[in-house]
């Protein structure tokens, strides 16, 4: 990763997936707790006021019916009535019109006859229109709630001596009987405080049980992740060696899984991409070489055939403005252009054939067949040309026997053809004669043919240009017997194509020029 990249990431990542974890974790709780402490100080007691209030209601509900269906003084309107009293702590007295006590449930029946009085009395001197009042009888209205139906009345109560507050709710039954519930009221404000101290301390339990708990499952969470995070980064810089281990069965590890199988993938496309591109690059390397040759070749044809046709073209106009008036000047005019339209002809043959093998010819037809005898046939056709030159052909090395290869055997006669040829154009007197010397060794794997000349060794400088295209090592005297400088490369494009050996070693006394064939049915490269 550059500077850049490192800087980049530096300035994104602020802070780590388990410290957002545990933030977040601890906000929850706090925000939780703060919830419950203002649902505590503004609902709280409301709530308790509209719960105590609704039983009252209920008590009453149930002496309503029974005052309807005369059955106030049932005893099984009596254990109704205890049970749904008793459960919501609600005291009860019911008077008849007489002010005698028909039901009474209460620790203080006293208490309740002088409350019963009290109201009476309130309500007749028109304080129930008003929602506080001063002390009667050592009581205090707090206030009064909304009433359940025509006629009731409820209110809140403190007694001023005890500090202590009641709701009641009284009036009269359908039966014109009157009743009094009451039922006390706990310190809300007190339970209030008590209530929020047990959640402030349950707060502290938990957030630190919290941060705790916040602190261990984001480090399990963000443990897959940093390693998710670092295959991501060495994928980033075309590392796909890498993988996902993780052993949890949750998405992060199917996407650890995924993203090895992504790794696996672009690995192979980039392998293959890769290996495209080097086949296009190939492609191209081939591509300009073979136009690099084309233009080696159309400049080195042009050069070779400048001179012939100047040649047959100045003696043709010699002939044309009759420079040559006698028949023997005349044929010898004749004879120059005779001989260099031969020389271009057999050029221009062996520049087709080296064409072929360079950029058509890629098959060959590999068939079993005696050397020997292809080699001595050879000979045959060309004994009137090592004649001609007063040249011995020493045929010593070659044995007796058959040697059978493996190759083409259109192709050999084209090297062995070749290199004789070129032995003959420069073959020099060696004690007094020209010599050629053929031989032919039998080695483990392959058969070398050998086709040695008297003469002058080839200068160092020049042997790894000798297969070049038109490279001539003595110009003169490769012009003088007609040689085009394309016969050794016409070699050297048909042991690459067979691919097999060839080369050339130099002599005090010569030059030899080799090539080897294989002896077994897979063909290749001698050791």
């Amino acid at each position: 990763m550059n500077k850049k990249e490192s800087r980049k990431s530096k300035k994104t990542l602020h802070y780590s997936l388990r410290l957002e974890f545990t933030l977040i974790f601890v906000a929850l709780v706090a925000g939780t707790t703060l919830l419950f402490w203002l649902m505590n100080n503004f609902f709280l007691e409301r709530f308790y006021l509209d719960e105590k209030q609704s039983a009252l209601v209920q008590v009453y509900e149930s002496l309503s019916d029974a005052s309807l269906a005369g059955e106030l003084k049932s005893d099984d309107f009596d254990i109704q009535l205890i049970t749904s009293s008793s459960r919501d702590s609600i005291a009860v007295i019911v008077m008849d019109a007489e002010s005698r006590t028909i039901k009474a449930y209460a620790n203080d029946t006293e208490t309740m006859i002088h409350r019963m009085w009290d109201n009476l009395l309130a309500s007749a001197a028109g304080s129930s229109e008003s929602e506080e009042t001063e002390a009667i009888d050592e009581n205090q209205i707090v206030s009064i709630q909304k009433s359940p139906a025509e006629g009731q009345s409820i209110q809140i109560v403190k007694e001023n001596r005890t500090g202590l507050e009641y709701m009641e709710m009284w009036g009269l039954l359908p039966d014109g009987s009157l009743y009094l519930l009451r039922t006390a009221l706990s310190q809300i404000q007190s339970s209030t405080r008590i209530a929020n101290q047990f959640i402030k301390y349950v707060a502290m339990i938990s957030l630190a049980a919290g941060v705790l708990i916040a602190v261990l499952l984001g480090g399990r969470i963000a443990r897959p992740l940093k390693e998710l995070t670092e295959l991501s980064r060495r994928m980033k810089r075309l590392d796909f060696a890498a993988r996902y281990h993780g052993s949890d069965r949750t998405e992060i590890a199917e996407l650890g899984q995924n993203i090895n199988e992504l790794a696996e993938t672009l690995e192979k496309t980039i392998l293959e991409l890769k290996s495209a591109n080097n086949e296009l690059q190939l492609d191209l390397e081939r591509r300009e070489k073979n136009e690099l040759l084309q233009r080696e070749f159309i400049s080195d044809v042009t050069h070779e055939l400048k001179t012939p046709i100047a040649l047959i073209q100045g003696y043709a106009e010699g002939l044309q403005e009759g420079m040559a008036d006698d028949p023997g000047t005349r044929d010898e005019y004749l004879e120059v252009i005779s001989d260099e339209a031969r020389k271009m002809n057999e050029m221009v043959k062996k520049l087709l054939t080296l064409t072929s093998l360079e950029y058509g010819r890629s098959e060959v037809t590999m068939e079993h067949f005696d050397i020997i005898e292809v080699i001595q046939n050879d000979l045959k056709s060309a004994a009137l040309l090592a004649e001609r030159e007063n040249i011995r052909v020493r045929t010593d090395g070659i044995p007796d026997e058959k040697l059978l290869v493996w190759s083409d055997p259109f192709l050999v006669e084209e090297v062995f053809q070749n290199y004789f040829t070129n032995a003959v154009h420069h073959a020099l007197p060696d004690s007094g004669e020209k010599v050629i010397d053929i031989r032919i060794e039998s080695k483990e794997n392959c058969v070398r043919v050998a086709v040695f000349n008297s003469g002058k060794p080839i200068p160092e400088e020049s042997l790894p240009r000798i297969w070049d295209k038109f490279y001539k090592v003595d110009k003169a005297r490769t012009r003088a017997y007609g040689g085009s400088g394309v016969g050794l490369s016409i070699v050297k494009a048909i042991m690459e194509l067979l691919h097999q050996d060839y080369g050339v070693v130099n002599y005090d006394n010569g030059v030899e020029f080799w090539f080897e064939l294989d002896r077994r049915a897979v063909s290749g490269r001698s050791n």
